[in-house]
């Protein structure tokens, strides 16, 4: 097999496992928020507020991986 096909493959299964983890861990942090501001509800703005800034958080290292793993592609 050429290795540029092994290339491809791998960044496939690296953009792949990337989006698997970004979704699994914003699932999660949407979870807990709903939970605390089910237990708390007058902290709802303030969970709000940690809540889109650890998901932005985590979308930027889902980014970052998945252009890591094209990065391989191209060089």
């Amino acid at each position: 097999m050429d290795p540029k096909a092994f290339a491809f493959l791998a960044a496939g299964i690296g953009v792949g496992l990337a989006v698997i983890g970004a979704g699994l861990g914003i699932g999660k942090l949407a979870a807990a928020a709903l939970e605390a501001a089910g237990r708390q509800p007058e902290a709802t703005g303030k969970l709000q507020t940690m809540m889109i800034i650890s998901a932005a958080l985590i979308e930027g290292v889902a980014l970052i991986a998945e252009i890591f793993s094209l990065l391989f592609v191209i060089l």
